[in-house]
């Protein structure tokens, strides 16, 4: 892997980690546009970049990490549902990883979904994460289950699970920031075992990537958390819509032209 090659990649990953457009079907394109071979260390690099992404949240929102007790146990309620699918799904959700037709499929359907989410929940009244029950808490993990499918998008999965229990356009998104934390962290930590398990070793060329990857991810991403919380406030879902419609619709017809873009 090249700087240039880890500069898109963690761009892209900043950009589309807390927006609700997918960001592992976003680097599985970026990957298989770039004609990048799918090593061991580039399936290591695009999942252990998200600690710059994760750091970005934790920056942004520092003080409401710090206050109560009750704020990580809601974390941790909603954090299970998808820990234990990710341990029973292991294989599986390793196996879709290379299904860009998939991606493509989650893509359009979400983006049809986005364009109608606004108008079916409507009248929220839940404002802040600690308004949030412990019950819904839960719910909202539930629906970060749906994301362990490649496109579906973890962060459209979590909000409008929030939406589904009331919450707000805003507090639905910062719930599904704060949850990515644990998330992210238990994938990356996941993905670093599994590599000193194969007895995987990494060299100071792929140190230095990570480190780099992780940097730019941080920035990408806090400009991009600001970014969606104003056009989230602004405009509701259906710009974010209608660009899934428009990526997943491109590589629904690439495929039906048999123009195939493959991970390799």
């Amino acid at each position: 892997m090249s700087y240039l090659q880890a500069l898109i990649i963690a761009i892209v990953e900043g950009l589309t980690e807390f927006l609700p457009i997918s960001s592992t079907g976003h680097m599985m394109i970026t990957t298989a546009v770039l004609g990048m071979e799918v090593t061991p260390f580039v399936k290591l690099f695009t999942i252990a970049i998200q600690l710059g992404a994760i750091l970005s949240v934790v920056v942004l929102y520092f003080k409401r990490f710090f206050k109560s007790v009750n704020f990580y146990l809601k974390l941790v309620v909603a954090f299970i549902p998808s820990a234990i699918a990710g341990v029973l799904l292991g294989d599986w959700i390793d196996a879709q990883l290379e299904n860009v037709f998939g991606v493509a499929i989650a893509l359009f359907v979400g983006g049809i979904i986005l364009l109608f989410v606004d108008k079916w929940f409507k009248n929220p009244i839940i404002k802040s994460e600690e308004d949030i029950s412990y019950p819904s808490a839960f719910k909202i993990g539930l629906f970060q289950c749906l994301a362990l499918f490649p496109g579906v998008s973890r962060s459209a999965s979590t909000i409008i699970g929030g939406m589904t229990q009331k919450l707000t356009r805003q507090a639905a998104a910062e719930f599904s920031f704060f949850l990515a934390v644990p998330t992210m962290f238990a994938a990356t930590a996941k993905k670093l075992l599994d590599f000193y398990k194969d007895g995987i070793t990494i060299n100071s060329h792929e140190i230095k990537l990570l480190v780099f990857g992780n940097v730019v991810a941080f920035v990408v991403a806090v400009l991009a958390i600001k970014f969606f919380i104003g056009v989230l406030n602004k405009y509701g879902f259906k710009y974010f819509g209608v660009y899934r419609i428009i990526v997943g619709g491109a590589l629904i017809i690439l495929f039906a032209m048999g123009i195939k873009i493959a991970v390799v």
